[in-house]
């Protein structure tokens, strides 16, 4: 049942973000300059179903090692970088911030890292779990600054 409940979190929340924080598919997001290695925008919710189902397996494992009452500074961290990631949608798309989009995803990388270091302290695989997650975020972080410096 936990499983499932981190699934929902996980997946549900980024689905629901998506589908409320306006997309890709927007004549404001079409006439951005954006560099040669931007993906196609059908890449996005694949990409991010995949990586958001990792999130809640990671986030899962470590909560079966104690719960809440145990490794709570470790699912904390993991709230408060998934907060982030489902803000920067809101902060880019439908606030069209850019800059402040910029400042959301590079304090979630930071919080991503320190989220991993502390889930492996705890159980290495859902640490390992989170390192496609930060792969791409630190693709998305310099897609971001690419976008922000060619839309000044």
């Amino acid at each position: 049942m936990a499983l499932v409940l981190w699934i929902v979190l996980c997946v549900g929340g980024g689905a629901l973000v998506g589908l409320t924080s306006a997309s890709g598919d927007t004549e404001w997001y079409r006439s951005l300059v954006k560099p040669a290695w931007n993906p196609p925008s059908w890449v996005f919710g694949p990409v991010w179903t995949t990586l958001y189902a990792m999130m809640a397996v990671a986030a899962w494992r470590v909560w079966q090692r104690g719960g809440w009452a145990k490794q709570a500074p470790a699912l904390r961290l993991f709230l408060l970088q998934l907060a982030l990631n489902f803000s920067w949608s809101y902060l880019f798309f439908r606030f069209q911030q850019i800059e402040l989009a910029l400042a959301d995803i590079v304090l979630m990388w930071v919080l991503i890292v320190l989220t991993i270091r502390a889930f492996a302290r705890i159980d290495r695989p859902a640490a390992w779990l989170l390192a496609p997650y930060l792969a791409w975020v630190t693709y998305a972080t310099t897609l971001n600054a690419a976008i922000a410096i060619l839309n000044p």
